[in-house]
């Protein structure tokens, strides 16, 4: 659980603030100040030596460049710039309040350059590997004509998705709550293209390849390929898919063909899929080996290392808090509304519990069935806070195995991975 505040972003819990607080103290504007200096200087992924002398309210150009390709990506602005290369972006939880995540607010994580030259018409998908009886190319056209389309509510989340409050710090992109989001996505079940070209019976995990180039430019040098095992790759809501909310995938995020797998780390959902290859071993490809995507197999202290390693095959369960938005004032004579959204990598949330006083009590909430199995679900409640004050919601979600999040960020990790602690949002009550 992170003891310090970041203002900058507004993320975590911190104290309220609000145009009417201004003007600040010299000690609370050096205090905002430096917090201010620490999110820019994740953002941009390096410390900053001078940054005292940076003019307040001035954008560094790093960012400001970021900013330019947020435009240029249809996203909204006040998605947080975590690195520029590859270009990763998360989205304040507030602005995930949406039954159906937009388009505009989607998180974005690249691992190297999205291809630039994209003709859907000879676009194919190549399915081949050890384990397939006779290796098949499928146009686009193809997939469609000979496949039942289906459109589900699924969740994609980033496996690093609450990084940032890990102490030590994990290595990577400091994600807080925002590498998340709940699109419906259209497509054709990868189960039944499997199955037509035909599985062998010794198939043991599936591998994609996409059309990205490594960060570097070099076209030899592979980006990311990584896969599930085949049980995953059967399940009915794992999917070859063409369209996000109704539309053709934008091209940051796949267009014109993508992998979505539930309940997954989000890099196994290849983006600007071209193969996939049924292997007769785990898959052995670019960020399949070493740390990556990977926990130690039985625990270890912070900041220790592990000589066994597993691979984070499921993402555990989870809520986000998506009203109030960290950080407002409520009057004291209404009730608070509270909302937002559960998910887990197994079927389904049995049920989500909020806490106004630290984890000492907890009132449930209503909880809405999903869309679709191992779709998100939405809870909801109305609390009456007892006098004024500062206040953090926290939002506890359990699966139907009776596992809860737990209040502190659990198993600890060299890459930051699989972080379920509680989400917690800050309220002051006037």
């Amino acid at each position: 659980m992170s003891h310090h505040h970041d203002d900058f972003v507004s993320l975590r819990p911190a104290p309220c603030q609000t145009e009417s607080d201004l003007p600040v103290s010299d000690s609370r504007r050096g205090f905002i100040r430096s917090s201010s200096l620490f999110a820019i200087s994740a953002a941009i992924g390096a410390q900053i030596p001078f940054g005292r002398f940076l003019p307040d309210g001035l954008i560094p150009v790093a960012l400001a460049q970021g900013a330019e390709e947020l435009q240029r990506y249809g996203k909204n602005p006040a998605l947080i710039i975590l690195g520029d290369k590859p270009f990763v972006a998360e989205t304040p939880a507030h602005l995930l309040d949406d039954d159906v995540t937009p388009v505009e607010v989607m998180f974005i994580r690249n691992n190297g350059l999205p291809p630039t030259q994209v003709d859907p018409a000879a676009w194919t998908l190549t399915v081949d590997g050890e384990s397939v009886q006779k290796p098949v190319r499928f146009t686009l056209t193809e997939l469609r004509q000979k496949f039942k389309p289906v459109t589900l509510q699924l969740a994609l989340e980033c496996g690093g998705n609450g990084r940032a409050d890990f102490f030590p710090p994990g290595k990577g992109n400091q994600w807080t709550t925002g590498g998340v989001g709940f699109p419906e996505w259209t497509g054709v079940r990868l189960a039944d293209v499997l199955k037509a070209v035909g599985v062998k019976d010794d198939a043991v995990y599936i591998g994609y390849h996409g059309a990205d180039v490594h960060i570097s430019g070099d076209p030899t040098k592979p980006v990311i390929s990584r896969g599930v095992p085949i049980a995953t790759a059967m399940d009915e809501e794992s999917l070859l898919a063409w369209a996000m909310n109704g539309r053709d995938i934008p091209p940051v995020h796949g267009y014109p063909l993508r992998l979505v797998v539930p309940g997954t780390p989000g890099s196994t959902s290849g983006k600007w899929l071209i193969r996939i290859a049924v292997r007769n071993k785990v898959h052995d490809g670019a960020k399949m080996e070493g740390h990556d995507y990977r926990l130690p197999c039985e625990p270890v202290a912070p900041g220790q290392t592990s000589d066994n390693y597993c691979i984070l095959e499921r993402m555990p369960v989870k809520s986000l808090i998506t009203f109030p938005q960290s950080g407002i004032r409520h009057e004291l004579s209404k009730p608070l509304p509270v909302r937002g959204h559960a998910w887990t990598g197994s079927e389904r949330v049995a049920r989500v519990d909020v806490s106004i006083d630290f984890g000492q009590t907890w009132m449930t909430t209503e909880l809405k069935a999903p869309k679709n199995r191992r779709g998100p679900q939405r809870f909801s409640t109305a609390i009456t806070l007892p006098r004024k004050g500062y206040y953090e919601v926290w939002a506890r979600a359990t699966d139907e195995k009776g596992t809860a999040q737990p209040m502190v960020s659990p198993g600890w990790n060299t890459g930051g991975y699989g972080n379920n602690a509680t989400h917690r949002v800050a309220v002051r009550i006037v």
